[in-house]
């Protein structure tokens, strides 16, 4: 570009492919040596690549979307499988999902019709605790119905102008969970946990509203509601780069993303929330004392929630009008962590069964034990969630001992738990029994094979199966074959000794295992002088 074309009125000239080779080579160097190629005089070619390759969603169709025909029973009922309780929540969650897609359907055979039912979206807002299941939730629903499925912490964004994400990002990440299927990624569903965090006011516990959390708030409310959003991010240079070849090459596609029909679920734990409606709904009764104990929301409370309450906590008015469908998830107890690790297929018990599994130990769970890891995880405060805590505390020094001895079974019960380190030690000495049995064994096997082929009685000492024990464990591989790998020429000195001692019966001590040919010639030579 030379002197004239800087800062000119003229409209923007596109570059040759040098140029542009010249350009991105210094400009986009810190992508790595697989983020572009190119080839000769020839436009540079992008080429994509991902870290969660194999891991994106597999599409049904789009098509497949329009002949929805779930009902919410069938929804409940395969969240049912996963998730312990919340049957309000998925009663509430499995309505809205069908009425959505129903909407989808409805909308879709309208294309044709000059008159045209409007239908309100029902985003969903999901209030409960951590680790009562509020995320799983919501992705065994997208697996079910097979729509492209994005999960963010609202945390990570930010209104435009502050440093964070970009919201429009999660239409972006569902066109790539759909594999580039921009049509797909617009029926998809987007979740946003910790939405209440984007809240900031005197009723949350702050003064004042947060900037950003208010400037969020309003970008979202905009892709809850309908908007078009650039496949590109126009601040991504990258990404308008990538755009302009494809146009450069006459590839054609849809550019921008519509949100109408991409259903928003939002979450979060609302800590204070309850503080406002009890305030609101007591303020009236003589006595109430503020000092009280404030339990956490619960079903019945919830009930009572308001509009104006979430408003009060720091949301705005629109935002909120956005979300009609609004549930909540309770608080676990221990006997719904009980529940949760016999019953649910994603149980914790069965990841750690083929954890042990993989070393050859079968874990067995007694009831007690598991009444007492979800008593123990009730006291984390952190839901499901304290499940693995727990489990992690009480199995790591087990998964740590156990994996390469001879133990074969670990009974996991109250006493094991109460008794952890007793039962360790036990575990360690019966692990030892237990090789030192099988190395025996194999010991035998090997005086038995020697004495067939050769016709020469040999034993080993204690000690020199404990070395053999520990030389097999170093190289992996049983006491029976470095056994044979160590005395295998063996037998030619042995007989030979016999021709000049008459020797019937032999000893191999920890000498012959660690130095095989000394201890043998030592022998021999001992054998002459006998003679």
């Amino acid at each position: 570009m030379n002197d004239d074309d800087k800062g000119g009125p003229k409209g923007p000239k596109y570059p040759d492919p040098e140029e542009i080779k010249k350009t991105l080579e210094g400009m986009f160097g810190q992508f790595g040596k697989g983020a572009f190629r190119f080839s000769g005089g020839e436009s540079p070619t992008f080429t994509e690549e991902s870290e969660d390759e194999g891991e994106d969603f597999v599409e049904p169709g789009v098509d497949e979307i329009f002949k929805f025909d779930l009902l919410p029973r069938d929804i409940k009922a395969h969240l049912d499988r996963f998730v312990i309780r919340q049957d309000e929540a998925k009663k509430a969650l499995a309505i809205a999902v069908c009425d959505h897609y129903n909407h989808v359907k409805t909308l879709k055979a309208q294309d044709d019709e000059e008159e045209k039912i409007e239908l309100q979206k029902q985003n969903v807002m999901v209030v409960g605790p951590t680790g009562v299941g509020k995320t799983y939730l919501v992705k065994h629903i997208a697996d079910l119905i097979g729509v492209p499925f994005v999960k963010a912490d609202a945390t990570k964004f930010s209104e435009t102008g502050y440093v964070g994400g970009d919201v429009d990002d999660l239409v972006r990440e569902l066109v790539s969970k759909a594999n580039g299927d921009v049509s797909l990624a617009e029926y998809g569903i987007i979740y946003i946990d910790e939405v209440d965090k984007l809240a900031s006011s005197g009723g949350a516990g702050m003064i004042g509203r947060d900037v950003s959390g208010r400037g969020v708030q309003t970008t979202l409310l905009k892709l809850m509601e309908e908007t078009e959003v650039p496949l590109r991010n126009p601040q991504d240079m990258r990404g308008q780069m990538m755009a302009m070849m494809d146009m450069q090459n006459g590839k054609k596609g849809k550019d921008m993303v519509n949100t109408k029909h991409i259903l928003f679920i939002v979450s979060g734990a609302f800590s204070g929330l309850e503080k406002i409606v009890r305030k609101r709904s007591q303020a009236a009764q003589i006595g109430f004392s503020a000092e009280q104990a404030e339990p956490a929301m619960d079903g019945e409370l919830f009930k009572k929630v308001t509009t104006q309450d979430y408003i009060d906590f720091g949301f705005e008015a629109e935002f909120i009008g956005r979300i009609p469908v609004r549930v909540v998830c309770e608080h676990l107890e221990a006997s719904d962590l009980v529940a949760i690790l016999k019953y649910s297929e994603g149980s914790l018990l069965r990841q750690y069964e083929r954890e042990f599994e993989a070393y050859g130990i079968d874990l067995k769970v007694k009831d007690s034990g598991i009444k007492k890891i979800a008593e123990m995880a009730e006291g984390e405060k952190t839901g499901a969630r304290g499940l693995m805590t727990v489990g992690e505390k009480i199995l790591r020094d087990f998964k740590y001992e156990l994996p390469g001895t001879s133990v074969t079974e670990l009974v996991l019960d109250d006493d094991l738990i109460e008794n952890r380190e007793k039962h360790l030690e036990g575990y360690r000495e019966l692990g030892q029994e237990l090789v030192v049995e099988k190395a025996r064994q194999e010991v035998e096997a090997f005086i038995r094979e020697f004495k067939d082929k050769h016709g020469v009685v040999i034993k080993l000492s204690d000690d020199a199966v404990a070395r053999l024990v520990k030389m097999a464990g170093e190289q992996a591989r049983s006491v029976f074959q470095v056994a044979r790998q160590h005395f295998k020429d063996y037998q030619f000195g042995l007989k030979l000794i016999q021709k000049n001692t008459g020797q019937a019966e032999f000893i191999l001590t920890e000498s012959a295992v660690n130095d095989p040919d000394k201890f043998l010639s030592e022998l021999v030579v001992k054998s002459y002088k006998d003679a």
